[in-house]
């Protein structure tokens, strides 16, 4: 019970603080509406639709984000970093009896942070560049997390065979 009950906890706070830093982005990225020498730069959703976006009704939603994530990288970063945490606590919960596929949850998140940070390192922007640092040490604290819990795993097996 309290172990389910600390679980809700974090996850509650965890979703408010996604969501909340979600509509903060969208908020602060509806300024490229207003920006259209960055329509070239910042589109990449919209640019999919329709080849050169001409007015800014045919700007995506998720276009918001990209601006938001470039330019004013505050409330993007604290939805990035809740939405890890809230992969590797879900993660967790449910491979928290079997130490070795959480090993393997985490080493696959931390490919797909690596990755992540893999397709923005050369970012002009300071926005990219938070968000490379940040993939790229998440990626790193998971793949370390997953070395650690495989041996641990490993070193119960051995001294279970051994008494």
């Amino acid at each position: 019970m309290d172990y389910v009950f600390w679980f809700l906890v974090q996850l509650g706070i965890a979703s408010i603080l996604l969501l909340f830093s979600t509509a903060a982005t969208w908020y602060e990225g509806s300024a490229i509406l207003n920006d259209p020498w960055e329509w070239k730069h910042s589109t990449p959703f919209s640019q999919l639709f329709y080849d050169e976006v001409q007015s800014s009704n045919q700007i995506s939603q998720l276009d918001h984000f990209i601006y938001a994530a470039k330019f004013l990288p505050t409330f993007p970063v604290i939805m990035v970093i809740s939405s890890i945490y809230l992969l590797i606590l879900i993660g967790y919960h449910f491979f928290r009896r079997r130490h070795k596929w959480f090993a393997y949850y985490l080493s696959f998140l931390g490919g797909g942070l690596f990755l992540l940070s893999y397709f923005i390192y050369n970012s002009p922007t300071t926005g990219g560049k938070i968000f490379f640092y940040i993939w790229l040490l998440s990626g790193v604290c998971c793949a370390v997390a997953a070395i650690i819990s495989y041996f641990q795993t490993l070193d119960r097996n051995t001294n279970e065979v051994i008494n």
